[in-house]
């Protein structure tokens, strides 16, 4: 089977030309952006969180803890974004799937964050990565996130 690929790929000596996908990537202007306005929403409404942000692989670009923030948030909020970008959905449908009986998912390997707060940066069927945030209550981090990201324009 691989000749056959091969022999096509050769076929006469012509340069075959393979279009490779491509895809939109979080650069340091959107993660500030996304990171002054989650910041701006939890001041506006004095709620003390940290922010995390993270790429599709769910590695850490920005991390903010503001004044008053637990520093326990400092852990949670990363492992937020890492799950939210891991599994290209909010965290809270995680949270949900175990509260509605399915605890074995508890011992999914290297999954924290399973609580509401971590938001998917999504641009046409694309995670570019996700943002984390705790401190206040699930729901409120979640709008912190979602007040972020919809800074760049997306949902």
């Amino acid at each position: 089977m691989l000749s056959r690929a091969f022999d096509g790929l050769m076929l006469g000596f012509l340069p075959v030309h393979i279009q490779m996908n491509t895809k939109p990537v979080l650069e340091l202007a959107d993660i500030k952006a996304i990171a002054a306005a989650a910041e701006a929403e939890a001041v506006r409404n004095q709620w003390a969180v940290t922010i995390a942000i993270v790429d599709d692989g769910g590695h850490l670009l920005w991390l903010q803890r503001l004044d008053g923030a637990a520093p326990v948030a400092a852990v949670i909020a990363p492992a937020k974004a890492r799950t939210a970008a891991l599994g290209r959905r909010e965290s809270k449908a995680y949270e949900d799937m175990i509260n509605g009986g399915r605890v074995s998912f508890l011992s999914a390997p290297d999954i924290q964050g399973l609580l509401e707060g971590g938001v998917p940066i999504l641009k046409n069927g694309q995670c570019l990565g996700a943002v984390g945030v705790s401190g206040v209550k699930s729901n409120e981090d979640a709008q912190i996130a979602r007040a972020g990201i919809a800074a760049i324009g997306l949902s």
